[in-house]
C-alpha cells in the first residue's frame, strides 16, 4: 500500500500522485508491482525500495545516481503467536531521498512513522534533511518508551517470582531478555550509522542541523546504555533465581533424605522382630511395646540430631 501526503497550509493532505515536496509512505501489504511502478515513476533503484523486506537488514546508507538511501532499525511489538518469541523486535525502515520527495518504506507498521505522520503538518517538506532527522528522533523516542515499558514489566515479573517461583514468570523474563538482545544489537548499529552520518555529512547538514544530529547521537547512546543496563540486571536476576531454585531443591532433597532415614529405623526394628526365629521377650506380655518404644526412641534421637545439624 502506498500513501502520499503533502503539507498544504500546515495541513496534512493525502494526494493521489507524487508531487514535489510530497512524502511517500509505503506500508504492508507490499506488492512487487507497486515497487516496480514507484521505481520507474520516481527514478529510484528498485533494490532501495525492497531492502526493507529483509528483517535482518543492517543500518547503513548509500547513494546511487541521484537517490540517497538510509536504512535504520526501529522497535516494534512482536505479533507472533509463539509464546517463546520476544515481546519486541526491531525492523528496518528505508528512507529514500530523491530530487523533490522523501520516501519511507516499512516492512511492518510501526509507531515511529505514525508519530511522524501526526506532526507532518508542522514540517517543511522542502527541508527534507530535517524531516529525516525528525524521523530519527521519533525512532529514538520509541526505543526509550519501549525500554521503560520493558523495565516496568521486568519489575512486576520479578515481584511475582519472589512470591510464587512459577515457570510462567521465568519464561516471560526470557522473552524480555530476547527483546533486549534485539534492542542492544539494533541500537549499536544505529549509533554507528548516526556517527558515520555526522562524520561524513552525508545529508549535507548546516550547523543547526548538525547540532540536532549530535543530540540524536547522544540520545541513541543513552538508549543503548539503558538497554545494556537492563540486560545486565536481567541476566543477574535470572542467575540469582537459578541459584535460589537450586538451593531450594537441595534443601528439599535434604529434608526428604532425613525423613527417609528416620522412617527406615522403625521399619528396621519391625522387620527384625517380625523374623520367624526365636527372639528375646517373644513370650512376654509386653512383646508389642518393646519394638514400639525402641522405634520411637531411635526416631526421636535421629530427629534431634538432624535438627541440630539444621537439616530441617
Amino acid at each position: 500500500m502506498i500513501q502520499i501526503f503533502k503539507n498544504i497550509n500546515h495541513q496534512t493532505v493525502a494526494i493521489d500522485k507524487a508531487e514535489n515536496g510530497a512524502w511517500i509512505n509505503v506500508l504492508p501489504p507490499l506488492k512487487q508491482e507497486e515497487f516496480n511502478d514507484l521505481s520507474e515513476q520516481l527514478d529510484v533503484p528498485l533494490d532501495f525500495l525492497t531492502d526493507s523486506l529483509d528483517i535482518d537488514e543492517r543500518s547503513r546508507y548509500e547513494q546511487e545516481d541521484n537517490a540517497k538511501l538510509i536504512v535504520i532499525k526501529t522497535p516494534t511489538e512482536n505479533n507472533s503467536f509463539n509464546e517463546s518469541d520476544a515481546f519486541y523486535i526491531t525492523i528496518p525502515i528505508c528512507i529514500i531521498l530523491t530530487h523533490n520527495q522523501i520516501i519511507t518504506v516499512n516492512s511492518f507498521e510501526n509507531a515511529a512513522i505514525k508519530k511522524f505522520l501526526s506532526t507532518f503538518q508542522n514540517r517543511h517538506p522542502d527541508n527534507r534533511k530535517m524531516m529525516v532527522l525528525k524521523i530519527f528522533e521519533k525512532i529514538v523516542q520509541n526505543y526509550m518508551a519501549y525500554l521503560k515499558e520493558i523495565n516496568q514489566r521486568r519489575n512486576i515479573l520479578e515481584q511475582k517470582l519472589y512470591d510464587s517461583n512459577r515457570n510462567e514468570e521465568l519464561l516471560e523474563l526470557m522473552r524480555i531478555q530476547k527483546s533486549l538482545v534485539y534492542f542492544v544489537t539494533a541500537l549499536r548499529s544505529n549509533e554507528l550509522l548516526l556517527l558515520k552520518l555526522e562524520r561524513t555529512n552525508f545529508l549535507g547538514l548546516n550547523d543547526e542541523e548538525k547540532e540536532f544530529l549530535n543530540d540524536l547521537v547522544v540520545d541513541v547512546s543513552q538508549a543503548l546504555e539503558m538497554a545494556n543496563t537492563y540486560t545486565n540486571i536481567l541476566s543477574s536476576t535470572l542467575d540469582a533465581f537459578a541459584s535460589i531454585i537450586s538451593n531450594n531443591l537441595n534443601n528439599v532433597m535434604k529434608r526428604l533424605t532425613s525423613i527417609t532415614i528416620i522412617l527406615s529405623l522403625p521399619a528396621l526394628v519391625a522387620s527384625i522382630y517380625g523374623m520367624n526365629v526365636p527372639i528375646p521377650y517373644q513370650n512376654s506380655a509386653h512383646a508389642f511395646y518393646i519394638p514400639m518404644i525402641l522405634s520411637v526412641v531411635a526416631s526421636i534421637i535421629l530427629s534431634w540430631y538432624f535438627m541440630k545439624k539444621k537439616w530441617f
